[in-house]
């Protein structure tokens, strides 16, 4: 979970951009993440394939892995 925004500490899960075990390529979108104050698209950091780990609706801290990208 990256940390967007200086005061963001924890962030809304809101929607995958991308199935799990699809292909992604670096600075495709894949998820949709609220905090506080709007919500964002968060872009893959690499090429692969995705294995998602977080699920919809949940609230994760900034740093905890949600998805993997192998």
């Amino acid at each position: 979970m990256p940390k967007i925004g200086f005061s963001m500490n924890e962030g809304i899960l809101s929607e995958w951009l991308a199935e799990d075990g699809s292909q992604v390529t670096e600075g495709q979108p894949l998820y949709a993440l609220e905090s506080d104050k709007s919500t964002n698209e968060v872009e893959s950091p690499a090429t692969g394939t995705l294995k998602i780990i977080g699920e919809l609706g949940e609230t994760y801290e900034v740093g905890v892995v949600i998805a993997e990208i192998v």
